[in-house]
C-alpha cells in the first residue's frame, strides 16, 4: 500500500481539508487536559525537548500528534532530541516555533507553528512539502516496479512449475490411454 497518492500537489491544493489548514489558523495543546495548567504547561515544554506533542486546529478540530524530528527518524527510540529547527523555544520569549514534518491523508506536508508557553495555544498552518512529496513519489515508484518485478517472476515460476508437472503427468496419462483402448465397449452377448 502506497503512503503517498499520486499527485499529491493537486490534492494538497483542491481538497477542502489542505486548503483551510495551508491558511494560519490558530492551534492549542491538547495533552493531560484533566491535570491543572502548571503540570500541562511543563508537560507540553517537556514533550516538545523530547520530540512530541499533541495539537488541534482548533477551527476544525483535526488533532495531530507532532513527532518534531525529521521525516527519516522514523524509530522513535533511537531519534534523540529534536533541533531547533523542529523546536525553537529561542525565536521569542514565552512561545515555542515548532516544526514537523508527515504524510498526511496521502500528501506530505510540514506543520509550521508556534504556541504561547502560557496559555498553550498559537497559530499554525500546514505547507505542502515538496522536496519530501519528491522523495516519496520516487520510492513509490520503486515499490511498484518491485511488485511488478515480483509478479512476474512468480508467474515465471508457475508457468514452469505447469511445464513440469505435464513432463510427469503425461507418461501416465499415455498409460492409461493405451489400457483404455484394449478395453472393448461392446456389450457382450451370452
Amino acid at each position: 500500500m502506497p503512503r503517498v497518492v499520486p499527485d499529491q500537489r493537486s490534492k494538497f491544493e483542491s481538497e477542502e481539508f489542505f486548503r483551510k489548514l495551508s491558511r494560519e489558523c490558530e492551534v492549542r495543546y491538547t495533552g493531560y487536559r484533566d491535570r491543572p495548567i502548571e503540570e500541562r504547561q511543563m508537560r507540553f515544554q517537556t514533550g516538545c525537548r523530547d520530540g512530541r506533542s499533541d495539537v488541534a486546529f482548533v477551527a476544525t478540530g483535526t488533532n495531530l500528534s507532532l513527532q518534531l524530528l525529521p521525516p527519516q527518524s522514523d524509530n522513535v527510540s533511537s531519534r534523540g532530541q529534536p533541533g531547533q529547527e523542529f523546536v525553537d523555544f529561542e525565536r521569542e520569549a514565552g512561545k515555542v516555533f515548532l516544526q514537523a514534518p508527515m504524510i498526511l491523508n496521502g500528501v506530505c506536508v510540514t506543520w509550521r507553528g508556534w504556541l504561547d508557553l502560557q496559555r498553550l495555544d498559537g497559530m499554525a498552518c500546514l505547507q505542502f512539502d515538496e522536496e519530501r512529496a519528491r522523495a516519496e513519489d520516487l520510492l513509490a515508484q520503486q515499490n511498484i516496479e518491485e511488485t511488478r518485478r515480483r509478479t512476474r517472476e512468480f508467474e515465471h515460476r508457475e508457468r514452469q512449475h505447469r511445464e513440469d508437472m505435464q513432463h510427469v503427468i503425461s507418461p501416465f496419462r499415455d498409460k492409461t490411454e493405451l489400457h483404455g483402448s484394449s478395453v472393448s465397449t461392446q456389450p457382450r452377448n451370452n
